[in-house]
């Protein structure tokens, strides 16, 4: 049986983290933050065996720098706390070629992600030690049809039994926030999971391999 590993995190301000030193990182390049001025440099990094950037039609084109996406992302997060980027780490076939996991993973995250409206920036590592695995580093703002970030949330106001807004004692309308997509609800991360399980037996199976991811658990 193949090793199944799909780990999903938050990259958050809130915790100290930065998208552009995430990304850096990951595709071992030099970028500087234009949120904070500080320069991440891993270009030094070993083991990144391919890196590309695939973005919904609708997305700006220069978002196909990583530079420029990631600082993007940065100067639309105005919060201290903000959620900047949500990383899927999954281990790699090893009975698949190079060509065939750069395929795989793109196909993955052609369909559950970009499809959906994320940017995607994908990189693959392999050190030779036996772990090939890709990094994907997606983000969390959609756009509309112009390419530009849209609010995470918008407020909508309650109504009363005539569809008027309802008047609080305070004076204020009473209302609630409300998310424009919903990206961060737990049921993806099971479609996801179970998304990269089929997707990579697809291809094992279409390459005469006889191993299978399975997700579950031994419990399970």
């Amino acid at each position: 049986m193949a090793i199944y590993h799909c780990s999903i995190k938050v990259i958050s301000r809130g915790k100290g983290k930065s998208a552009v030193a995430a990304a850096a990182y990951r595709a071992g390049e030099k970028i500087t933050n234009q949120f904070d001025g500080m320069t991440h440099d891993y270009t030094h990094k070993g083991g990144v065996v391919h890196t590309e950037i695939l973005l919904p039609d609708h997305a700006p084109a220069e978002y196909a720098d990583r530079a420029v996406l990631w600082n993007e992302v940065e100067k639309i997060e105005k919060a201290k706390n903000a959620q900047l980027a949500r990383e899927i780490e999954i281990s790699l076939p090893r009975e698949l070629t190079r060509e065939q996991s750069i395929s795989l993973v793109r196909e993955y995250v052609k369909r559950h992600f970009v499809a959906a409206g994320m940017c995607a920036d994908v990189c693959l590592h392999d050190t030779g030690g036996g772990n090939p695995h890709a990094h994907i580093l997606l983000t969390m703002r959609a756009m509309d049809e112009k390419g530009k970030w849209l609010p995470k949330s918008r407020k909508v106001y309650d109504l009363d039994e005539n569809g008027e807004r309802i008047r609080l004692p305070s004076g204020r309308w009473k209302s609630y926030k409300e998310n424009t997509v919903d990206w961060n609800d737990r049921k993806y991360a099971e479609i996801w999971r179970q998304g990269w399980a089929d997707t990579a037996n697809r291809y094992l199976e279409a390459n005469d391999r006889p191993e299978r991811l399975d997700l579950r658990s031994y419990a399970r």
